[in-house]
C-alpha cells in the first residue's frame, strides 16, 4: 500500500517515512500543500498523512481538494494545533482522524491501519488470479493454499501487477508506482525484482502467472490461454 506524507517539518517527515517504510508500505513525501496536490494528481495512494500548518496550500484547503478527487480516501490529519475546534474544523472539511503533534510512531501506525481496514471494507479486500491470492491488509501472499513469503518489495510489485492483472504494464509504469521518483529507470533493477517474483510465485506450478511481453514489460495473467 502506497501512503503520502505531506509535511514540511523534515525530521518529522523523515521520521514517519523510515517508519512507515519499516512497516512495509511504500511512502512518498511532499514538503508543501501544492507538492503534495501535485503527487497526489499523479499517483494513486491508499492514504495521506497531511500536516494542517502547510506552507503554499494550507492542510485545511488540501483537504476538500483532495476529498473531491477521491471520496473514500482515508485522510489522516497531524498538527501542532491542540484546540477542540481545530480538530472538529478537520473532521468537519472531510479528515477521517486527527492527530495531535507531538506523537508516537506506534499511534500513527495503529490509527493508519484503523483507517486501510476502512479501505478494506470499501473495496480493497484480497487480490486474486488463479490460485494466487494476496491480502493487502494482512500483507500475506498464498499460492494452492501455501503460504509465499515475500520482501517488502516483492510485494509491492506483485500488489501492482495483481492490481492491474491481464493488463501490460510497462517498466516505467512499475517504476513510477513501486519505486520512488528518484529511481534510475534504465537499470534491471525491475527485471531482477520479476525474476525474484517468478522463482517464488510461479516456480512449481504448471501455469505460469507472470510473463514478459517483449520489449514493452509484463503482465500477470489470471487465465490460461
Amino acid at each position: 500500500m502506497r501512503i503520502l506524507v505531506i509535511e514540511d517539518e523534515s525530521k518529522v517527515a523523515n521520521f514517519v517515512k523510515k517508519g512507515l517504510e519499516q512497516s512495509g508500505y511504500e511512502v512518498d513525501v511532499a514538503v508543501d500543500g501544492e507538492e503534495g496536490f501535485d503527487k497526489f494528481r499523479a499517483a494513486d495512494y491508499d492514504l495521506v498523512l497531511l500536516d494542517l500548518m502547510l506552507p503554499k496550500i494550507t492542510g485545511w484547503e488540501l483537504i476538500p481538494l483532495l476529498r473531491k478527487r477521491k471520496p473514500t480516501l482515508p485522510i489522516l490529519a497531524v498538527t501542532a494545533k491542540t484546540a477542540v475546534e481545530d480538530r472538529v474544523q478537520g473532521l468537519n472539511l472531510g479528515c477521517d482522524d486527527y492527530l495531535v503533534k507531538p506523537f508516537s510512531f506506534a499511534e500513527l501506525l495503529a490509527r493508519i491501519q484503523v483507517q486501510l481496514r476502512r479501505g478494506v471494507a470499501l473495496g480493497t479486500a484480497e487480490l486474486r488470479a488463479a490460485d494466487l491470492v494476496l491480502d493487502p491488509l494482512k500483507r500475506k501472499v498464498t499460492r494452492a493454499g501455501k503460504s509465499i513469503d515475500l520482501s517488502n518489495k516483492e510485494f509491492a510489485l506483485l500488489e501492482y501487477l495483481l492490481r492491474n492483472k491481464d493488463e501490460i504494464v510497462t517498466r516505467n509504469m512499475i517504476v513510477e508506482n513501486v519505486w520512488d521518483s528518484s529511481f534510475d529507470n534504465f537499470t534491471n533493477v525491475v527485471d531482477v525484482y520479476i525474476n525474484y517474483l517468478r522463482n517464488k510465485v510461479d516456480r512449481g506450478f504448471d501455469q505460469q502467472l507472470i510473463h514478459t511481453v517483449r520489449g514493452v514489460g509484463y503482465t500477470l495473467r489470471s487465465k490460461t490461454e
